[in-house]
């Protein structure tokens, strides 16, 4: 399929008239990709990074995002794909780094390890707007390029609540230290226990709040021409969503505790066959998180972002049902054991079409004229100069 050129120039959708007076539109979304077809990127691919020593990933990463969205169609028109594999290189060689320099400050200077970790977590919002800035500069439709422009700021806001709680169990280790070293465990280590406790509950109570933060603000940098996305889902309808995850959970756990039982009473009245049965009944009962759990979560959540995703004249809407996505689990899992791994590449195909066609937009106004109305403009052409010149793609 034919792609269109890397520099072609922004176009901004003109904003004229009120949307509200404008019909709408609804445009079906479709994913044209096969598996057998992504099959031979991906065998091409996997052998290439192993070749390589990994080296090759970002271009393998380039070739799959431009062939998913080269085959994903919202209105009939494909989605574009436009990024620098060697943009993407200079990226993986910045993230490379800092992998190798941990390993080397681990291993000849421990006392130092934390360096490296502090380094990249005060770079970590920064690195994360960056890739978000390459990802949405690097995709069109019809030609016009998309992008991100949320602030750097409010990268590191949303993200300073992430590092609060463990700033202050450092600030807690180190107030105790002392006490730890005098009595070389006792109240000290229980402190310690305690602090780690607390810490972990208080981040099980701000989960759902901080994800709410993160998802605006991704969601709310989305920028179509002069259409600024918001994510309309608040903090509220996060710790809904968690609840009914957990819930799920808790139902997993229970069918857990129900298998057990069951296996308890036949090893009580048939031993052999018992442990025959065994290995199979705690695999099937091992599989129910993540053949039940993460569909539910998956579906649930890209229901929750998209549904509530919207700008002035365009509304997007996920319908994705969580037992076909289970069902669809369950086959390409069974598949990708039985192929020994060979079934992988279609089963990504498949799960990419049931997401993607669980999904519409609506559009106020005619499409056609919407775009032929488009002003030229150079703005986001060159996008940030962080994503821009490494080119940093975390899949995010």
């Amino acid at each position: 399929m034919a792609q269109r050129d890397d520099f072609e120039a922004t176009e901004f959708l003109s904003d004229r008239r009120s949307p509200g007076k404008d019909p709408t539109q609804t445009l079906e979304i479709r994913f044209t990709g096969s598996g057998s077809e992504y099959f031979r990127i991906w065998i091409v691919n996997l052998l290439l990074t192993l070749i390589t020593f990994t080296l090759y990933w970002p271009f393998a990463r380039a070739r799959r995002l431009a062939y998913f969205q080269n085959n994903t169609l919202v209105g009939k028109d494909p989605l574009g794909f436009h990024g620098d594999p060697w943009k993407m290189f200079r990226g993986y060689l910045l993230m490379l780094l800092f992998g190798v320099s941990y390993w080397a400050v681990s291993n000849f200077a421990p006392a130092f390890s934390w360096i490296p970790l502090l380094v990249l977590a005060a770079l970590w919002p920064a690195l994360w707007r960056a890739s978000l800035q390459f990802r949405l500069r690097n995709t069109s439709w019809r030609g016009v390029r998309m992008s991100f422009e949320g602030d750097l700021k409010d990268a590191y806001l949303c993200m300073l609540p992430f590092f609060i709680p463990v700033l202050a169990f450092g600030l807690v280790i180190a107030l105790i230290a002392p006490d730890l070293q005098a009595s070389r465990g006792g109240a000290a280590g229980a402190m310690i226990a305690s602090a780690m406790s607390l810490l972990v509950l208080a981040m099980a109570a701000m989960s759902p709040w901080l994800m709410a933060r993160v998802k605006q603000y991704q969601h709310g940098g989305y920028v179509f021409a002069q259409e600024h996305a918001q994510l309309k889902a608040g903090a509220g309808a996060f710790y809904g969503f968690s609840f009914r995850v957990a819930g799920v959970s808790l139902l997993c756990t229970a069918a857990l505790a129900g298998v057990g039982a069951i296996v308890a009473v036949m090893l009580g009245n048939s031993g052999g066959a018992a442990l025959i049965a065994l290995p199979f009944v705690l695999a099937l009962a091992y599989l129910a998180f993540p053949l039940v759990l993460v569909p539910y979560t998956t579906s649930r959540l890209q229901n929750l972002l998209w549904s509530n995703t919207r700008s002035r004249r365009i509304h997007f809407d996920s319908q994705l049902k969580f037992a076909p996505l289970m069902s669809l689990t369950a086959k390409n899992w069974l598949l990708i054991a039985l192929t020994l791994g060979l079934y992988w590449p279609f089963a990504k195909v498949n799960t990419a079409r049931l997401r993607l066609e669980a999904m519409g937009v609506s559009v106020q106004g005619d499409v056609n004229a919407w775009l032929a109305q488009a002003q030229g403009g150079d703005k986001g052409l060159l996008g940030d100069a962080a994503g821009d010149f490494f080119g940093i793609d975390m899949g995010l």
